[in-house]
């Protein structure tokens, strides 16, 4: 049993530069997965967070302008991400265009909404972030590995061409070189795979929440607009 590690390592170092070629480019694509896996998973439930969290503070009946302006004194610390996002941009410019003399109802609800548009894609950019990297990853890498396998057991079998007897043990070497490759091809897509799954399923459901959001307060700034 304490072989076990070793025998591997030994397979590894002993494998052809190619095979060792497609090893390194799973390890390295494997180690930048699980770093945006983290990242992602950190951001995405921060994000769920801040929506709960904002979401009670605004229908708790505060005042718009000064949930505005609370947000004027955190941006000076932290940058403001999310729902929150969407509701300054869409509030910013609600005023400025309410505050302009002659300007229609309407062109004030187009342009507020036109601003929360901007807002909620760019949040949206935000939360699917390096999911195609994971998706390639996901879908790739049992590729790369089985080329690796594929050209470690064409070696083995290349190499009985000099043998006057072929054996098990004269090509087991190379087979079990080659399946190392197959091996570190699905070490590295399936944790991707699923990461893919959960975070985009994720970011869908905060998307669809931003968007109810976005919504919600145009109705409101709609009726504030056509109150007089």
């Amino acid at each position: 049993m304490n072989d076990e590690p070793l025998s591997i390592i030994h397979l590894i170092s002993n494998a052809s530069l190619l095979v060792q070629l497609v090893m390194m480019v799973l390890v390295l694509a494997s180690m930048i997965s699980w770093l945006m896996i983290v990242q992602k998973a950190i951001y995405q439930r921060n994000a769920h967070r801040h929506l709960r969290a904002f979401e009670n503070t605004f229908w708790s009946g505060v005042d718009l302008t000064q949930l505005y302006r609370q947000g004027n004194a955190k941006s000076g610390k932290n940058s403001i991400e999310g729902i929150e996002n969407i509701f300054r941009s869409g509030f910013k410019e609600f005023s400025s265009l309410r505050q302009q003399s002659g300007t229609e109802p309407d062109a004030i609800m187009e342009g507020t909404q036109r601003a929360m548009r901007v807002a909620l894609s760019r949040e949206q950019e935000k939360l699917e972030s390096n999911l195609p990297f994971l998706a390639s990853v996901a879908s790739v890498s049992p590729y790369i590995g089985l080329f690796g396998t594929v050209w470690g057991i064409m070696n083995s079998f290349r190499g009985l061409a000099n043998q006057t007897q072929a054996t098990l043990a004269t090509v087991a070497p190379g087979i079990s070189e080659a399946l190392v490759a197959t091996a570190m091809g699905l070490f590295a897509a399936i944790p991707a795979v699923l990461a893919y799954n959960r975070f985009a399923a994720k970011a869908e459901f905060l998307t669809g929440n931003y968007e109810t959001f976005a919504e919600e307060f145009s109705s409101i700034l709609h009726r504030q607009v056509h109150a007089k």
